[in-house]
């Protein structure tokens, strides 16, 4: 993608500040013409002291040198005061704007994928999308902090002191300006490899962030295999290739430095010589030759920060492609444009007909039918694969069907919005997930607004009442990143206590009792037998005895249906649940 593309990107993207970046470009304007005056202050000091009576100043009215000087001081006391009160509010301005888009940026950024599919996911890895939303989204602060105003400054700096130098001698102008085309030429020859060259290390940046993000959150397997010296060796090698694409780009960048400080030279010596000859002969007035001397270096030694600029430039045009990539990725499961609200959901659900495969994949889901009544305690068995966590994601439309219907209350999911029908359902995973905060934080995910008393009751509904009073803080209590401070049996009772306290009249656990100890899975039967009154509860269990008490149990196979009934029909049917009972209970089932 060129270079001009993405900047366009950025600026559209930005539009919404607008306002604030012409009053930045302004202040940055105003400031560089100021920065200007002092050297053609220089030159006419000199005029006031050489020619006195016949200086520039006289002829506009102050005969004598004397006030000339003190008018020369006043002036330049006050243009000094300018540009400093122009360069304060050009940098404030620049950087408050740059950390506003750099705050928009992330935060579009973690709400738009908030909304993508668990497909989109799937075909993701966390470490690169964390280099997107911290690294990539940092380097576009940078460059709208620094790289944009400098630019402007380098522009305004370029007219303005030209605009001079045609005044007072426009052949010395002509020979002193003729660097800027060939360096501003090489800058854009060197523009399209450099793009190319970023591109890798943004790329090479993120799979070292991947490589990182995997050894820290992977420690205990890694201490428990005696993995150490392999992690610091996969991670060198990560490290090795995003030294060795910064390499390529930096030398690519730092050949163009040497190439811009020989022109600026090349200017430099025409304006001293030439300008010279032209004071020698009278031509040029000796104030007017010393305004061209200074102003020359002034013309053309920002340039040599051009290599940097245009360093910072591509680096973070890289970034915001990334950024705004991500941003821009299609949304595939949203709200319909024919939203349905229910006033009251009742709770029962029906698949209908249901077809799914994941992508790539064999389907999992062939015409599968059920139909759960309000209130209904469901259970649902199968091997690895027969289904059960993917009706759970169709359900909560994690997922659409390729065909088929799903439906709460008679009205199908797609037409509900995503907002109610998540909130409807209370989800209680394998997978515990407890943010690095308090309790009471982490139980706030399931009713922003929820009231203690409300929360006590989650707690106690949850069996969790009695470990939390004991902990020191009791509910302000900080549980560590993903709760690692709790154990993993209070860990599951706090996600259920989360799951119930919206008082969702669905509740779903997907094996939420696979890895806890007995005593644990017996509390947490206890807790599902209360919380099944009144409320639609579908149970994927491992363990069977959790489900023992369900209303009905389901035995999938290959995506369909293979048995139904309480649980001492299907004990008494002798297929497959009696089988999975028999397991579990030790009963041995040889004759």
């Amino acid at each position: 993608m060129k270079s001009n593309h993405r900047l366009k990107r950025l600026l559209t993207y930005s539009l919404a500040h607008r306002p604030d970046m012409i009053k930045a470009s302004i202040f940055s304007i105003v400031n560089k013409i100021f920065d200007v005056f002092p050297e053609i202050l220089i030159g006419v000091a000199i005029d006031v002291v050489v020619e006195q009576e016949q200086s520039f100043l006289a002829k506009i009215g102050i005969a004598d040198p004397r006030h000339q000087l003190a008018l020369l001081a006043v002036v330049t006391l006050l243009i000094w005061v300018s540009e400093s009160l122009s360069e304060y509010g050009a940098v404030v301005r620049w950087r408050n704007l740059a950390q506003e888009i750099q705050h928009k940026l992330r935060l579009d950024g973690v709400s738009h994928i908030q909304k993508l599919s668990l497909s989109w996911y799937e075909e993701q890895n966390s470490g690169q999308l964390l280099a997107i939303l911290n690294d990539d989204v940092n380097q576009v602060e940078r460059f709208l902090n620094e790289g944009l105003h400098n630019l402007i400054q380098m522009l305004v700096s370029s007219l303005l002191i030209g605009a001079v130098f045609l005044y007072l001698s426009p052949i010395v102008a002509l020979f002193a300006i003729l660097p800027i085309p060939i360096i501003i030429l090489g800058g854009f020859r060197l523009k399209g490899p450099l793009a190319g060259r970023y591109s890798d290390v943004r790329q090479r940046a993120a799979q070292l962030g991947e490589k990182l993000s995997g050894v820290i959150t992977g420690v205990v397997t890694i201490r428990a295999s005696v993995a150490e010296d392999a992690m610091v060796e996969n991670i060198s090698r990560a490290s090795q290739g995003y030294i060795d694409a910064n390499r390529e780009a930096i030398r690519l960048s730092s050949a163009f430095v040497p190439i811009i400080r020989m022109a600026v030279l090349a200017g430099f010596l025409v304006t001293l010589v030439l300008g010279g000859l032209k004071t020698l002969d009278g031509s040029l007035a000796p104030a007017a030759f010393t305004v061209l001397v200074f102003l020359t270096q002034r013309l053309l030694w920002p340039f040599t920060r051009f290599g940097d600029l245009l360093d910072l430039y591509e680096r973070s045009l890289a970034s915001a492609q990334r950024v705004l990539d991500l941003i821009a990725t299609p949304i595939d499961i949203a709200d319909s444009d024919q939203t349905k609200t229910l006033e009251r959901i009742e709770g029962r659900i029906t698949f209908k007909n249901v077809e799914f495969a994941y992508p790539g994949y064999k389907p999992v889901l062939n015409g599968f039918n059920l139909d759960i009544q309000a209130g209904e305690f469901i259970g649902i068995v199968g091997s690895t694969g027969s289904g059960k966590s993917t009706l759970i994601k169709l359900l909560l439309r994690f997922y659409d069907p390729q065909s088929g219907n799903i439906t709460i209350d008679g009205v199908p999911i797609d037409k509900l919005s995503l907002a109610q029908l998540r909130n409807s359902i209370g989800y209680v995973g394998q997978d515990v997930f407890l943010m690095d905060a308090s309790i009471e934080d982490n139980l706030l995910l399931g009713k922003e607004f929820a009231s203690h008393e409300e929360i006590t009751a989650a707690l106690q509904a949850s069996d969790s009442e009695n470990f939390v009073n004991k902990l020191p803080e009791q509910l302000g209590t900080a549980i560590g990143e993903r709760g690692q401070r709790l154990s993993g049996g209070q860990r599951q009772r706090l996600t259920i206590a989360r799951g119930i306290l919206g008082q969702p009249p669905i509740l779903v656990f997907d094996e939420a009792t696979s890895a806890v100890d007995n005593e644990t899975e017996e509390a947490i039967q206890k807790s599902l037998q209360r919380l099944a009154h009144n409320r639609t509860m579908i149970v994927i269990a491992h363990r069977l005895s959790t489900i023992r008490h369900a209303d009905k149990i389901i035995v999938l196979q290959e995506g369909t249906i293979a048995e139904s009934g309480r649980h001492d029909e299907l004990v008494e049917s002798g297929q497959i649940y009696k089988r999975l009972w028999d397991l579990q209970t030790g009963v041995s089932t040889e004759p």
